[in-house]
């Protein structure tokens, strides 16, 4: 099993995250904003590119290499008897502060991703949050409803775009972290949204625990 979408997962949240951050650094003085007007719409349609370009680069960044967040991550025992790892944790995927793991249950055909991403704070962890929140729609046609777990709770569950899996979406922060879980299982079989916070929840607790640490 491939797990590519954790380090796409952690490039999007690192995205929203400075793009919030160059968005909040623009405000103040009156008068350099008058100055800089004529160059306002250049500026803004950079950001998001400069933004990914960053993103993808981050991995040369010492403080996204050096930190082991792998004792975030809940075990596959923890969801069910029936789970094992599809390998070892990915520590700071694409070079973004944090790791990913994913868990299967061959007999069900059931697929978890697990994402988790530590920013500077629980303000960019909403931003990262708010990045996340974008991509539901390219990712299950459920629409967004929200969940009861960690701050901005929120899920969706329906099939992939190509109708080839039924999907669960978790998605929550926790301290300064970002949480994604995305549960796959086979079309007419998807796993139920109670199900699906109940192991949120689980995680919420492993990374409150170990941030606390």
């Amino acid at each position: 099993m491939k797990l590519a979408r954790t380090s796409t997962t952690a490039g999007v949240i690192f995205a929203a995250v400075l793009i919030g951050t160059t968005v909040a650094g623009c405000g103040g003085d009156k008068d350099k904003d008058s100055k800089s007007d004529s160059s306002s719409s250049s500026s803004s349609s950079t950001s998001s590119s400069t933004a990914a370009e960053t993103s993808s680069s981050a991995a040369s960044t010492p403080a996204a290499e050096g930190t082991d967040y792998s004792a975030l991550l809940i075990k596959a025992s923890d969801i069910d008897p029936s789970f094992t790892d599809a390998g070892p944790p990915i520590l700071n995927p694409n070079g973004v502060p944090g790791v990913g793991t994913g868990f299967i249950n061959a007999g069900k055909n059931e697929t978890i991703y697990d994402t988790i991403v530590v920013t500077d704070d629980a303000e960019a962890a909403a931003q990262g949050l708010e990045g996340l929140k974008s991509e539901l729609p390219k990712k299950v046609t459920g629409a967004p409803q929200p969940a009861d777990v960690g701050t901005g709770g929120t899920m969706a569950t329906g099939t992939s775009p190509d109708g080839t899996k039924a999907i669960t979406i978790v998605m929550f922060t926790e301290d300064r972290a970002v949480v994604n879980l995305e549960l796959e299982s086979a079309p007419g079989d998807i796993v139920q949204p109670g199900t699906a916070v109940a192991i949120a929840k689980m995680q919420e607790e492993a990374v409150a625990k170990g941030l606390a640490g």
